[in-house]
């Protein structure tokens, strides 16, 4: 079921696709879905900010298993940084779903970050900041957090010491991971691990959540 060029994905295709992830939407957040989707196929012809190119896999692959963390973690509200942004995802489908979310893009690429800029610019999405720099370089412009998550970072050791580390103060951390790499992540002593979840609409992806250690007392 593929759309055609230039023609946006139907409300009915939206609701339909995110219902199989658990994910039920207002009329105002299928209209950003719709928003951002023609934002990002445009962008994508100068930039290549994803390999993805058909609207309805965007839509599943970006926008459901995004989505899906606020339902299976549960993200609600607090302060969320998303490291990595790239083209926006998960961050950004977050924040649509769960606008109360204070969100921070956290992208070293200056051509992504200006996309990023624009995308939160026409959808009208408040409370959320573009970072243009290298995560290991920022602290306390985050701290605390109440989640860090991931999708396509890959530096899973060093990214969750920072995660956990007193500058940061995250305390949960969310990975969209591959099979093969979860127990590289599990390795990490600094955060106690829950059971993955799997990606529904995949046999390879999954959710890993952790929340951070409390310091052994002296």
């Amino acid at each position: 079921m593929l759309t055609e060029v230039g023609k946006p994905i139907s409300e009915e295709t939206i609701r339909r696709a995110l219902g199989e992830f658990q994910v039920a939407l207002n009329e105002q957040q299928v209209t950003c879905i719709q928003q951002y989707i023609r934002i990002l196929r445009h962008w994508n012809e100068k930039l290549n900010l994803t390999a993805i190119r058909d609207p309805l896999e965007i839509l599943y692959r970006h926008f459901c298993e995004s989505m899906f963390a606020a339902v299976a973690v549960p993200v609600e509200n607090g302060r969320l940084a998303d490291i990595g942004s790239g083209p926006g995802f998960p961050g950004i489908p977050l924040k649509i779903l769960r606008p109360e979310l204070e969100l921070f893009l956290v992208e070293s690429n200056i051509k992504k970050g200006t996309f990023l800029a624009e995308v939160i610019r026409e959808l009208g999405l408040g409370n959320t900041h573009v970072l243009i720099n290298r995560y290991e370089e920022l602290g306390e412009e985050l701290a605390p957090l109440d989640f860090v998550c991931s999708r396509a970072l890959g530096e899973f050791g060093s990214f969750l010491e920072w995660a956990a580390s007193d500058n940061v103060a995250a305390s949960r951390a969310i990975l969209w991971i591959g099979g093969r790499d979860l127990e590289e992540v599990r390795k990490s002593d600094r955060w106690e691990w829950q059971e993955p979840i799997p990606m529904p609409q995949s046999l390879q992806r999954y959710l890993l959540v952790g929340k951070k250690m409390a310091p052994l007392s002296a």
